[in-house]
């Protein structure tokens, strides 16, 4: 198949999810085949993208690398190879290049990922970053939520845009699951 790698496991899935609904990006390039996924972070998060390295390192070419980004940002990013599989979840999670949220079938390390790319803790519960997402996209995610985990949540005003806050009475739920999949060094975010 070229330039592409074989079916991606389970557990590449979830990450590669997680990642696109937090900072991962995929895309296509005018006149290749397939898509491929952009992993960026902060230099300051260097051993979370060596994780994600380390579960998608056979879709990988070359490691991460370290770049200058925009005023003093220093950023740390991999990309992986263009892979069918990838093409499939590009189509389900791009409208216009405009991501919006499919049907899809959260687990815990989905949102483990999740909450990792865009998750903070506040007084008693926890923000998920989904500005990036309009309110109907936003509203699905909320529903997914309470339908498989019953974890409430609402969406909450940050300046211009909206994001997703846990309602207390659920930050305990959330925690418990997602927990063993957040790796030791981005535990503070819990």
């Amino acid at each position: 198949m070229g330039n592409t790698v074989g079916s991606l496991t389970k557990e590449q899935k979830s990450i590669i999810t997680g990642s696109i609904l937090g900072d991962g990006y995929l895309r296509i390039i005018p006149k290749r085949k397939n898509s491929f996924l952009e992993v960026n972070h902060s230099i300051s998060q260097k051993t979370y993208v060596d994780w994600k390295y380390s579960k998608l390192k056979d879709l990988i070419k070359s490691p991460p690398k370290q770049r200058k980004g925009k005023g003093n940002r220093i950023a740390y990013r991999f990309f992986t190879q263009q892979h069918p599989e990838l093409t499939e979840l590009y189509l389900r999670f791009y409208s216009k290049k405009d991501k919006i949220i499919p049907d899809l079938e959260l687990n815990p390390l989905i949102l483990a990922v999740w909450f990792m790319d865009d998750g903070s803790k506040t007084y008693k519960t926890y923000y998920i970053n989904t500005q990036g997402f309009n309110c109907l996209s936003q509203k699905k995610l909320i529903e997914l939520l309470e339908k498989k985990y019953r974890i409430r949540s609402k969406l909450n005003k940050d300046k211009n845009y909206y994001r997703i806050r846990i309602k207390q009475d659920s930050a305990e739920r959330f925690k418990r699951l997602i927990i063993k999949y957040v790796i030791s060094e981005m535990r503070y975010k819990l």
